[in-house]
């Protein structure tokens, strides 16, 4: 989702927004705008699912909700964020290798 909203964000700053002041022209502004815009809370509730999840701290949230408003941001976000989840699944596959699962 990150690298979703990153690309939107990227686009708007990097493409739309010069086309709107130095060329007159807004529509991708329009676009792109209201793509972040809609795309942009969808992210803060999968990473607030996702870092309740994982057991972040609150600051970590924070950090990743702030870098869907910095171009470039979300991308470096999003892979540390995945690392993190990929080291913890790792960990819980070779935790439940060597250990029975519980009897219900």
């Amino acid at each position: 989702m990150a690298y979703l909203v990153g690309t939107f964000l990227v686009v708007l700053v990097c493409v739309a927004m010069p086309l709107k002041y130095a060329a007159g022209r807004p529509t991708m502004v329009n676009i792109v705008g209201i793509s972040h815009g809609w795309l942009y809370p969808v992210l803060l509730i999968t990473a607030y699912i996702l870092g309740r999840k994982a057991g972040w701290p609150l600051t970590r949230l924070l950090i990743i909700a702030l870098a869907g408003t910095v171009p470039f941001l979300s991308f470096v976000a999003e892979h540390f964020a995945r690392k993190d989840v990929d080291r913890r699944i790792d960990e819980a596959k070779d935790y439940w290798a060597h250990h029975e699962v519980p009897a219900k």
